[in-house]
């Protein structure tokens, strides 16, 4: 692929150390917290965020696919918007940052997901990114009277889902597909994509089967870890297996925020939601659904559960602006090419981020100074 053609694409721009917002589409965000002001995820105030995030360069805006809440007293990630539609609503009212739609593979048809993500593309003209997930929630396959195949074969499945799509989103057809998983007659699809030969793509995985599935199919992987020289080292074996596909595979993590003026402060309402207000029954149910498909050890799960009533496991990032973006620069000094960003509240939250946080990153180094042109 040439530059030009993914150049209206702020993943590709320059910042050393790039920046999403993500999770804005569900109600809590990634917090599962009984705090009254947790994100309630109204569409104005969804579009309020994403035009901040925009305006300030923000890279992308990037939503989880959920059908299904996860129970409690608040039933987190009960009300969310489908995330193809979601950004297709949002191309046309936001000018510069990538807009990613989260995917089930197994799930939606992969003809029906090119059709949607080239309109999205179109609609953005060449904004749009593509998160493949192949799935890991059984209550949520049973709404769709869909059984998940072993952990393996998802990815098996998901291969052939990408190479059909990709196929059809690139100006191929018609053609005949014949797989394991899918056989198809006659596949076309206009229009293509103005990104080509395809949109950016990502996926986060955490098995071998995973990543192996990432270094074939995707330009960025996100991963998550415990300490950041952990991560450190997995960035290593990332980038080894996009070597070993012949591809540059960049690796991102993700990270839930608290910023506040001082770290005491910052820490003190870390504790309030994440602990005293957790939403115990919620916190409960989704770490043994992820326990149950995941093949990571089970006493990261018992050891981070505030984590995961903070932000399902992701990194803290708490304190004082200063404390953020030394945070940050630790991370980019491991190899991160940048982090996803969540709130307990966004519009409440993401002001303050943008106005004291990116000042010190651009003084770091980690960003440079925006000049309303994108990246």
């Amino acid at each position: 692929m040439t530059s030009s053609d993914r150049s209206a694409n702020p993943m590709f721009g320059p910042n050393p150390f790039k920046l999403g917002i993500f999770s804005a589409n569900a109600d809590g965000g990634l917090a599962i917290t009984r705090v009254p002001e947790r994100w309630a995820a109204r569409w104005d105030d969804v579009v309020t965020v994403a035009r901040l995030a925009d305006r300030a360069g923000i890279e992308f805006f990037l939503p989880i696919a959920r059908w299904k809440g996860f129970g409690g007293e608040t039933n987190a990630r009960s009300l969310s918007y489908e995330t193809l539609t979601w950004a297709a609503a949002l191309a046309g009212l936001t000018e510069r940052m990538c807009l990613f739609a989260t995917v089930h593979a197994p799930l939606v048809h992969p003809v029906f997901a090119a059709k949607a993500l080239a309109t999205i593309d179109q609609a953005s003209h060449g904004r749009a990114g593509l998160n493949i997930v192949c799935g890991w929630n059984a209550e949520e396959f049973a709404m769709f009277g869909s059984a998940m195949v072993d952990h393996d074969g998802r990815y098996d499945q998901g291969l052939e889902w990408y190479e059909i799509l990709s196929r059809i989103v690139r100006g191929d057809g018609p053609f005949d597909y014949a797989g394991h998983y899918y056989t198809l007659t006659g596949v076309e699809g206009r229009p293509a994509t103005v990104q080509q030969p395809r949109p950016v793509t990502m996926s986060a995985a955490f098995s071998p089967a995973g990543r192996r599935f990432a270094a074939g199919t995707s330009d960025f992987l996100f991963t998550v870890f415990g300490e950041i020289e952990a991560g450190q080292q997995q960035i290593a074996a990332i980038r080894q297996l996009g070597a070993d596909a012949g591809r540059d595979l960049s690796v991102f993590t993700t990270s839930h925020v608290v910023c506040r003026e001082s770290d005491r402060e910052a820490e003190e309402y870390y504790h309030h939601y994440a602990e005293d207000m957790a939403d115990h029954g919620a916190v409960d149910h989704h770490m043994a659904m992820r326990q149950s498909g995941s093949q990571q050890d089970p006493e990261v799960f018992r050891r981070h559960r505030k984590r995961f009533a903070g932000g399902v496991g992701t990194f803290p990032l708490i304190g004082a602006p200063e404390t953020i973006v030394r945070q940050m620069m630790a991370m980019h000094e491991a190899g991160f090419a940048g982090t996803t960003l969540s709130f307990v509240n966004f519009l409440d939250e993401l002001p303050f981020f943008l106005d004291r946080v990116l000042p010190l990153m651009e003084q770091a180094g980690l960003r440079h100074p925006d000049n309303g042109g994108g990246g």
